[in-house]
């Protein structure tokens, strides 16, 4: 292929692969059926509101940007007003709702006066005011909120991201108490609460008493199937293809995490478009997990700082890339215990928990990032990433120098834990 049809491919890829920004286009769209059956049934209901709560990078707000999509294509949807806020540290209750009323309009009745106070025979004005322009000049309370969103007369939807950095106490008691507002008085505001978490209680004190109210929609990593289905609509947006084998190494690295099979699947296109050919290799993949590294510097820098030590030996690479591949719980907890395996598959022989229990938690400390975080009573201590983008990050960053290989990779089970491995002398663990 000439050198323009290359740079027609990677446009076309380019525009699949979304590593840096989430979904917002329906046929890009892939994976997470149910919790998009989820939030859109509840974003047509007067009244509902959803929260959507997981870890970062599992693809919360590319959920909630998806449904705007769906309903302005659906035939005979009428007007729908949509927007997206983000939530600050500095912000409280009002200037939560300032935010959410600039992105609202509402129609204003119509009038019998033309331009200049003249009437207008048989014809009425109606036109779009911003619900800004509504607002009192003071502290807004949720009745005024209530009072406001009334007054709107076309479905709206508006997508509130980054809930956790709404810290003030205040400003959640009050949340919560709108949306019981919002329930009790319907208007045609639905509301798509997006935050990191593992459980709703992190994110809206008292939730239970607006159970009825807000639908809850956890999102967990991706399984296999769904990263899959993403980079296969990637390849094909730009007519490219791959043996299921390499499509299952990529969806492997990236280890549940959308962000790093958008961008593994995006590199690995262009080292196969640059190199003439429509058919992605595994050595693509190879080449593309060095330049993933390359071009994730923060996180490369807190990786570094997690495993740097002044003696050329030392165990912290190793540590934390069997903590990576370690079997954890549906929260990313895991055991000292679960390291040992893959810690003996590592190292060449059987090792146990003393072992490496002092890396462990000197990963959990600020000298090392901390990259570990760890909960529990002593003797019932579990550990994860701070970071849950760092832990496929290790996986990728160990893959790209040589030192986790094709069939070390392909024994992890389904992406996610660690099947049975043959340790040195026919030991079994």
């Amino acid at each position: 292929m000439n050198q323009q049809e290359m740079m027609e491919l990677k446009v076309r890829v380019s525009g699949a692969f979304r590593a840096g920004t989430p979904i917002d286009r329906q046929p890009l769209f892939a994976g997470r059926l149910d919790q998009l059956n989820d939030v859109l049934n509840a974003a047509l209901q007067p009244g509902r509101t959803v929260i959507l709560f997981g870890e970062r990078g599992v693809g919360k707000t590319s959920i909630a940007r998806a449904v705007p999509e769906i309903i302005r294509t659906s035939k005979g949807y009428g007007r729908f007003n949509c927007g997206t806020i983000n939530c600050e540290e500095t912000d409280n209750f009002d200037s939560l709702w300032r935010k959410i009323f600039r992105e609202l309009t509402l129609i204003t009745e119509p009038t019998e006066l033309g331009l200049k106070g003249q009437a207008l025979q048989g014809q009425a004005l109606q036109s779009d005011v911003p619900l800004e322009s509504r607002v009192p000049n003071r502290e807004l309370n949720g009745d005024d909120v209530r009072h406001l969103l009334g007054k709107i007369s076309d479905h709206s939807l508006i997508i509130v991201d980054d809930l956790e950095k709404l810290t003030d106490r205040s400003a959640r008691a009050l949340l919560a108490d709108t949306i019981k507002n919002l329930s009790d008085h319907p208007s045609n505001l639905a509301l798509i609460l997006v935050g990191v978490a593992d459980s709703v209680e992190k994110l809206i004190p008292d939730h239970h008493s607006i159970e009825r109210a807000l639908l809850q929609v956890p999102v967990p990593r991706m399984s296999m199937s769904e990263l899959i289905q993403i980079i296969n609509t990637g390849l094909h947006a730009a007519n490219l293809t791959a043996v299921d084998s390499v499509i299952a190494r990529i969806a492997r690295l990236a280890h549940g995490l959308p962000h790093y099979a958008h961008s593994i699947g995006l590199y690995s296109a262009f080292k196969a478009i640059e190199s003439g050919r429509t058919t992605v290799t595994a050595q693509d993949v190879l080449e593309a997990t060095k330049t993933t590294v390359q071009k994730s510097h923060a996180i490369q820098s807190d990786y570094n700082k997690a495993t740097g030590a002044p003696r050329k030996q030392n165990l912290f690479a190793k540590v934390l890339r069997a903590c990576a591949l370690a079997e954890e719980d549906e929260f990313g907890y895991f055991p000292a215990a679960a390291v040992s395996l893959p810690m003996g598959r590592i190292m060449g022989r059987q090792y146990y928990v003393p072992n490496f229990s002092r890396h462990l938690f000197d990963l959990c400390e600020q000298e090392r990032g901390p990259v570990l975080e760890k909960i529990g009573a002593p003797r019932r201590i579990r550990f994860r990433f701070a970071n849950p983008m760092m832990q496929p990050f290790v996986l990728i960053h160990d893959y790209s120098q040589g030192n986790l290989t094709h069939e070390f990779l392909d024994e992890i089970r389904d992406g996610r834990g660690y099947g049975e491995i043959n340790l040195p002398g026919g030991i079994k663990q």
